[in-house]
């Protein structure tokens, strides 16, 4: 079972910190997992994520599957010694990608589907993706679950309950592959600094194990039930409750949803699910909103594409809400992007420079954009954690949000 140590608890009884103890290393709680969808954060790398304060990286086992394939990346060790990033890993299922794809055909042994690189057809089952996930080597899986497109209340019924039925089987194989790897032991967590432990290889794994050869994995994997339901929070419930039950190490919240609606459906779900096991908020944190209502009531850690791919289009964070760093007021704006943050972007370059290098298209643009973003949203959750262990989320809250969108 995955380790995760609750460290404090806020007096709102669902917001918390704690500490994920991986394989590859400890996340603290509330933390924000940067979006690595083919195993790398678009225009970022693996060291400037490492330097910007990122505790954990999330890959989806759609995009993977196609490109590069699955069996690449467990022949070179798994995703943390393919894409060098080393610490803490989750994976998406890519349910959520495979059921936007036009044309797919659903049936309750899982997903029929067409490539959207070279229109190859593909088949995604519980039992396959779980197979997908254990090659990619990440150390906390989602399950494959359904999300519906419709929101006709029948609809995602529909599709929670073949979610459910999937889990099952998720779980079955989940298990299945955990003994044929060797992985059904407990694991023992980081090892101590300074101890004998601590000098063998990466990633930690049981002390009787020797180093594996490459392509054979042997780190434990953990697995999260997704609750689905949309926005309907008696479907919320019922998912919630079924995934309770089962014999999983925690649980994502999926399905897509704005913050109107976010903090009831958050407290009906979180009110069920076990608090001692973590949760992850799927696909949340492009508006800074997200993260606030995620982390008061109760979830631990988020993922989103949005901070960089706003980047990209010149949409940058400052304390005073977005900007288009693209418009021609900045044209001999000599300022930094945002004067209190600590990013390479704002130390060193002006909002001018970055006008100047998104209107001639250069990829240097992009990557600055993507820096400052992703550490901006970075910086958020860890905010948010000091302050739910001093004990003054209320005020940072309130001081964060006002300057944000009143500005």
């Amino acid at each position: 079972m995955l380790k995760f140590d609750i460290t404090s608890e806020y007096k709102n009884g669902f917001a918390r910190t704690g500490i994920i103890h991986t394989p590859h290393g400890d996340i603290r709680t509330p933390a924000f997992v940067g979006a690595a969808t083919r195993a790398t954060v678009k225009a970022l790398t693996m060291q400037e994520m490492r330097d910007l304060g990122s505790q954990a990286i999330l890959a989806n086992t759609y995009h993977l599957l196609l490109a590069p394939g699955t069996d690449l990346i467990k022949e070179a060790g798994g995703l943390a010694e393919f894409s060098s990033w080393h610490g803490p890993t989750f994976t998406d299922s890519g349910g959520f990608q495979i059921f936007s794809l036009p044309d797919v055909k659903i049936t309750m042994n899982g997903a029929k589907f067409k490539s959207h690189i070279n229109g190859d057809k593909f088949e995604m089952t519980p039992e396959s993706s779980m197979q997908a996930q254990w090659a990619i080597g990440a150390d906390i899986h989602m399950a494959f679950d359904h999300l519906a497109k419709s929101e006709n209340h029948k609809d995602m019924e529909i599709a929670m309950r073949r979610t459910h039925d999937w889990l099952d089987r998720c779980v079955a194989e989940h298990h299945r592959l955990a003994k044929i790897h060797g992985c059904d032991m407990p694991f023992e967590g980081p090892p101590e600094r300074g101890s004998a432990r601590m000098s063998g290889a990466r990633p930690w794994r049981r002390a009787e194990r020797t180093q594996p050869e490459k392509g054979i994995l042997s780190h434990e994997q953990y697995l999260y039930a997704v609750v689905q339901g949309g926005t309907f929070n008696d479907l919320r419930a019922e998912s919630a409750k079924y995934c309770a039950s089962k014999d999983v190490d925690g649980f994502g919240i999926g399905g897509v949803f704005t913050a109107d609606g976010m903090d009831e459906m958050l407290k009906t779900v979180n009110a069920i699910l076990p608090k001692e096991k973590p949760r992850h908020l799927l696909g949340m944190g492009q508006e800074p909103i997200d993260l606030f209502v995620g982390a008061e009531f109760g979830c631990d850690t988020f993922d989103c594409v949005g901070p960089t791919r706003m980047a990209r289009n010149g949409s940058l964070y400052t304390n005073d809400g977005r900007i288009n760093i693209k418009n021609a007021k900045f044209i001999h704006d000599f300022s930094p992007v945002m004067p209190e943050c600590d990013c390479e972007c704002c130390k060193n370059y002006t909002k001018a420079y970055l006008h100047h290098l998104f209107k001639t298209d250069e990829i240097t643009a992009k990557v600055l954009a993507s820096i400052h973003n992703e550490r901006f949203v970075v910086h958020i959750v860890d905010e948010i954690r000091e302050s739910l262990q001093n004990d003054s989320f209320e005020n940072y809250k309130e001081t964060f949000l006002n300057r944000y969108y009143n500005n």
